[in-house]
């Protein structure tokens, strides 16, 4: 069982890192100098559904992180 929890954890992380690349914006260095603009935009499409799949993903880590700690002392 412990070894699932492993398993599990391991394809979550992996999915995770994959979300959070892809819903990343390139802005380049343009937003370091200020280019980047302070412009509140709202998430629509392909990226609020990365947005929201990134939240569950950690989620999902956690509980499972957790969950194997308490079981596996």
């Amino acid at each position: 069982m412990r070894t699932y929890f492993y398993l599990i954890q391991i394809i979550l992380s992996l999915t995770l890192i994959v979300v959070i690349l892809l819903s990343s914006k390139g802005g380049g260095l343009s937003s370091i100098f200020g280019g980047g603009g302070g412009i509140y935009k709202t998430r629509r499409g392909a990226e609020k559904v990365l947005f929201q799949a990134a939240i569950i993903l950690s989620v999902l880590f956690l509980l499972t992180s957790l969950l194997s700690v308490i079981l596996f002392k």
